[in-house]
């Protein structure tokens, strides 16, 4: 149940941070309150996980996953362009993420 929360708090995150690029500086309602209720959910989430897995462990592969996903939304929704030190960037953060989850004794749950 653990990787659940997580991953779902992580859904709820980036679509929190999606909605904060559409508020426009929080002028546009709709994605305001998307943004506020997301980051809600995701960090109500983020607290079930840390019931059971190190601090340390979840953040890191909450804000690993995180970055990853938003950067992807970015450049389907956005069009941001992404250079080759952007995206090998990101290749070592989803190594680091694949490490922890694969090979860390310190993740439980």
């Amino acid at each position: 149940m653990t990787y659940l929360y997580l991953i779902v708090a992580i859904i709820f995150e980036v679509v929190a941070t999606t909605a904060l690029k559409l508020g426009d500086g929080f002028t546009r309602l709709v994605p305001s309150l998307i943004t506020i209720v997301g980051y809600g959910l995701a960090f109500y989430f983020l607290a079930l996980t840390l019931r059971t897995m190190p601090v340390g462990i979840v953040y890191a592969i909450w804000s690993g996953a995180g970055i990853i996903f938003i950067t992807a939304l970015a450049w389907l929704l956005f069009r941001q362009a992404l250079d080759l030190p952007a995206l090998v960037g990101m290749g070592l953060i989803l190594a680091g993420v694949l490490v922890i989850n694969l090979f860390s004794k310190s993740v439980s749950g």
